[in-house]
């Protein structure tokens, strides 16, 4: 017998079966990245996670005959909603066995819980927070998953979803651009070269993690700014800057991440960490001193970085700003030595001058993140 149970997020054991489901699902599976328990409870405790400060979200399980089988959020983004002037719920944290039945009720409870709200359309997967990894991997399921910055799932989740009518909404591609193969061509570094002459633009680097934390609210200031022409942009709260900003400074290397100003204000901005997905893995979500360690010793020897954070303010954009965020994302993967590689994270397929420059610079896309829609 299956049937869907409502999460109590006051609930202990309840949050704990929520949180831990995907580590039974994914257990043989050596390409999947788990969460960090503590980030992992958090999404589920209201007074923490400051989406709950204006939203709605509400977690589900699918149990079939005492046995957990699938999970899955649905979630109102009121500010979101509020901005473009729609009325869509998503769908988030969508797991599950090889189990039609199961998905079908999952994604139905959504729905339902959509249509209770006035709501007219299902989007998803799409989360809490813009450090969230949008959609359901459809292309690269051979390849670890970069920390958890992106999502992974089983190949079969995509027959689950269209399986109920879902339908593509946009693709988010990552992009693998090789140190030995990486160039920044020359019209590229004669447009950074001019915008700096020209003393419009400048790169601000940081010597250490403490100047970085000093630049903090400015940084969240500017990463709030930069992306309200994108298709995901709401405006965030200051809680909400506050805590992306702390996410992102609590894993910095100051080294990696790069500014740019224009003045005194930051304009623009280069998020770019040492994958440690593979200390990740092996700490099995548990943060403590062993693991910790060894996540500090993993961030030493990885061969991989990842961009997930890439922005210029829009008043900003055909002056340079991105020409000079390409130089310096070569400079971080060559300037070092110890990477292989850069994974550009998550670009929308809308993005399409972003992805030309890309495969300018010798990038191939290599995972495909589709987020589905359907209208109710």
């Amino acid at each position: 017998m299956l049937s869907i149970e409502k999460i109590n997020t006051e609930d202990k054991s309840q949050v704990t079966r929520f949180v831990q489901l995907p580590h039974r699902l994914y257990k043989d599976c050596p390409q999947w990245v788990p969460l960090l328990d503590i980030d992992a409870y958090t999404y589920l405790n209201r007074k923490k996670h400051p989406f709950h400060e204006h939203s709605e979200v509400d977690f589900f399980l699918a149990v079939r005959d005492g046995r957990d089988v699938g999970r899955i959020a649905a979630i109102e983004n009121k500010p979101f909603n509020e901005y473009h002037r729609v009325k869509k719920a998503n769908f988030y944290f969508f797991d599950c066995e090889s189990d039609p039945d199961a998905a079908a009720a999952l994604l139905d409870t959504v729905e339902t819980w959509a249509k209770a709200r006035g709501l007219e359309a299902v989007v998803g997967p799409k989360g809490m927070g813009p450090l969230d990894g949008y959609g359901i991997l459809v292309f690269g399921h051979e390849h670890r998953n970069t920390m958890t910055m992106l999502n992974y799932n089983h190949a079969y989740y995509q027959a689950l979803v269209e399986g109920r009518g879902y339908e593509k909404e946009v693709d988010f591609v990552s992009c693998y651009l090789p140190a030995d193969n990486f160039r920044i061509p020359e019209r590229v570094t004669r447009i950074a070269q001019r915008a700096m002459e020209r003393g419009h633009l400048q790169v601000k680097r940081f010597k250490s993690k403490k100047e970085l934390i000093r630049w903090a609210p400015r940084i969240g200031k500017a990463y709030n700014a930069a992306f309200v022409e994108n298709w995901e942009y709401y405006p965030l709260t200051q809680r909400e800057i506050d805590f992306v900003v702390d996410n992102i400074m609590m894993v910095a290397d100051h080294r990696l991440i790069k500014i740019i100003t224009h003045e005194e204000d930051v304009v623009g901005f280069l998020f770019a960490f040492p994958d440690v997905s593979a200390a990740l893995q092996r700490a099995k979500g548990h943060l403590n001193p062993l693991s910790l360690a060894d996540l500090l010793l993993d961030m030493k020897r990885t061969k991989s970085v990842s961009v997930n954070g890439m922005g210029i303010l829009p008043e900003h954009q055909g002056h340079g700003g991105n020409a000079i965020l390409y130089t310096e994302m070569g400079h971080t993967l060559l300037d070092y030595g110890q990477f292989t590689h850069v994974e550009m994270t998550q670009v929308a397929e809308t993005t399409e001058q972003m992805r030309a420059d890309l495969k300018n610079l010798n990038g191939v896309e290599y995972k495909n993140h589709r987020v589905y829609r359907k209208i109710i």
